[in-house]
């Protein structure tokens, strides 16, 4: 499983390539939109920002998935946006926005999941690697 430090280290080169081209790339990998998330650290009070790619859109929310390339542990961010739903996601050329995070409950899971993977093959494989379910979580829109 990827360490902290290695997620950190492609995270950092992520952001360099955005910077380096302007803001022109960098945001699509693999077929899917990449976001940039910023919740409130759980033990530090602190914003905390990643970059993650959302492999589908349901409604005005984007998609994302805690899998931590197969880990058995949740991803940091999870367990900030799981304590605290108030996050905020930034878009390609566009200005944070102000979203509530919430995890799919089982049968939305249930619904969702076969979409993701039918498309993004890699999430199958993580969760394979795991026994804990990897949880899928919808940023919708602040209202």
């Amino acid at each position: 499983m990827p360490s902290d430090f290695a997620l950190k280290t492609m995270n950092a080169v992520h952001r360099v390539i955005q910077k380096v081209s302007g803001g022109r790339a960098g945001w699509q990998v693999a077929g899917m939109t990449v976001l940039e998330l910023t919740t409130i650290g759980r033990k530090s009070g602190q914003p905390r920002t990643v970059l993650l790619t959302s492999p589908l859109r349901e409604g005005d929310a984007y998609v994302i998935v805690a899998s931590r390339g197969g880990d058995d542990q949740h991803p940091a961010w999870f367990l900030n946006l799981r304590d605290n739903p108030d996050v905020q996601v930034t878009l390609k050329g566009e200005a944070a926005k102000p979203m509530v995070a919430s995890v799919a409950d089982a049968d939305l899971r249930a619904r969702l999941w076969p979409k993701i993977t039918a498309d993004f093959k890699n999430y199958a494989q993580y969760q394979t690697k795991t026994d804990r379910e990897i949880p899928v979580v919808l940023l919708s829109p602040k209202a």
